[in-house]
């Protein structure tokens, strides 16, 4: 059985990562968060007595679900009533980026050169892009393996799948992306 600071604790080290997760799938900063938040609560309410070890897979299967109940919400929601703001222009408030949060924490571009540090962001972007255009289960099942660094029989737990269908996932999402890239001129 996990403690309260075991709880704790996972949930400040899987928060940033789950709620990246959850923007790529959504594309939605506010319904991420809200995502994330959701799928924390349901964790500590419903699984307080599962051992530390088992908190990562459990929550990553409750953020599954929890993406899956939010587009059955959305499609149930845009079928009976289209909301006005949906043609409003996309305001730049709110921005998030991880990884320039992490940059600014960790210090590790310091002594980086302006013209690597552009080449870098837009070599970043390049591939946040080239991930959300995945489709949904190989962007899920290489979010889990690469992002989260799950092993495959963790990721199929998670993904509620096979392993088989994990690795082919993983495989047509990582040929999907190398060839975008490459067509770009980035490579390995």
């Amino acid at each position: 059985m996990a403690s309260e600071k075991e709880l704790s604790d996972f949930l400040k080290s899987v928060e940033k990562r789950a709620f990246k997760r959850a923007l790529y799938a959504v594309r939605d900063d506010e319904a991420a968060l809200d995502i994330v938040q959701d799928a924390m609560i349901r964790l500590a309410e419903k699984y307080p007595d599962r051992p530390a070890a088992e908190l990562p897979l459990v929550f990553q299967r409750i953020l599954s679900n929890a993406t899956m109940d939010w587009f059955r919400r959305q499609k149930v929601r845009n079928a009976l009533v289209k909301n006005f703001s949906d043609f409003e222009p996309a305001g730049d408030d709110g921005d998030f980026d991880i990884l320039e949060t992490l940059e600014a924490l960790n210090g590790s571009t310091a002594f980086e050169s302006a013209a690597d540090s552009v080449s870098r962001a837009q070599i970043l972007l390049a591939i946040e892009s080239q991930v959300e255009q995945l489709p949904a289960r190989q962007r899920e099942a290489f979010l889990l393996r690469y992002w989260e660094e799950l092993d495959v029989a963790e990721t199929a737990a998670a993904m509620g799948c096979s392993e088989g269908s994990v690795k082919t996932h993983c495989s047509r999402a990582v040929h999907a992306l190398a060839k975008a890239l490459k067509a770009k001129g980035i490579a390995p």
